[in-house]
This record gives structure tokens, sequence and C-alpha cells, in this order.
């Protein structure tokens, strides 16, 4: 299994070993478009991998602050508490960069730089570049590919 993320077309697929497309979610990246630097907010392209899955059997829309759930569900009232807070909901696939020099150690660390793959609040989704960064999915579509790839699963982000 693999993973691989489209930046131009804003979707994500799973492939299998001979490098079927076994099935395609639609995704959200970085709305400042794609670059490996730390603090660029962008959506680190190349070879990466799913270092650490967090979230197993927590409810959908579980609300995750530094990796951690907080015992909260997202809710449209708990988001009118915290407007500016940027929802980590239901999963993480914490990503970490295989090319060093381009997107692994130094100023150039995906998983330094804290890129995941998870869940938002489903009402604000748009299949469209508006992350910080991040690669953003509808909760109930995090959650199915979650449970379908383990740790060390490949994952290529491409351009288009």
């Amino acid at each position: 299994m693999k993973l691989r993320v489209d930046l131009a077309r804003q979707e994500l697929e799973l492939r299998d070993d001979d490098d079927r497309v076994l099935r395609v979610w639609p995704v959200s990246t970085a709305a400042n478009g794609a670059g490996e630097e730390q603090g660029s907010y962008r959506t680190p392209r190349g070879r990466h991998i799913v270092r650490a899955r967090i979230g197993a059997g927590a409810p959908l829309n579980s609300v995750f602050v530094a990796r951690r759930p907080t015992g909260e569900l997202y809710t449209p009232e708990l988001d009118a508490e915290h407007p500016d807070r940027d929802w980590i909901l239901t999963r993480i696939l914490w990503l970490s960069g295989t090319e060093p020099g381009f997107n692994r150690l130094g100023e150039r660390d995906t998983m330094r730089r804290y890129i995941y793959i998870h869940g938002t609040p489903d009402q604000r989704f748009e299949q469209k570049p508006c992350s910080h960064g991040c690669i953003r999915m509808r909760n109930a579509d995090i959650a199915e590919l979650f449970d379908l790839v383990p740790a060390y699963t490949p994952v290529e982000i491409v351009e288009g």
C-alpha cells in the first residue's frame, strides 16, 4: 500500500503495490501552495512515510491539541468559543520526509514541521488549498483511511 497526494487535483489516492488506485478522497492542502521550508505554511512535496498514527478508536470529531486528545468533541458551539483554533480532529497521520536536504533534516524537515493528514470540521471542509500546510480530510474519510494504512506507509506528495 502507498498514498499519493495530488496538490493540483486536491485528492489523496490509496494505491496497491502494483500502483493501481484503490480509493480516492478529496483533501485540502496549504493555502500557500507547495514548499518544504520551516515556517512557510506550505505543503511539503516528495517522498514521505506515515511516521505515527494517532487517535485509534477515538470518536469522530475528537479534538486534538499537540497530538493529544483534549476530551472535547467538535461542535459548532465549541467552534464559536474558539474561533481562531486550527481544528485537528478524529485521527492524525504524522508524516516524515525521506529525502535528506529536501524534506528531511534542517530547515526542511516535514516531521519537525508537524505536517499531518488529519480530520477537519466537515462543514468547513473545501476541496481547495486552504490549510496551514497539513493535508485536511473530512472526518469519516480520515477515519476510513486511518484503518487502511499502517505506520511506515509510503506517501508521495506531487504537484500534479
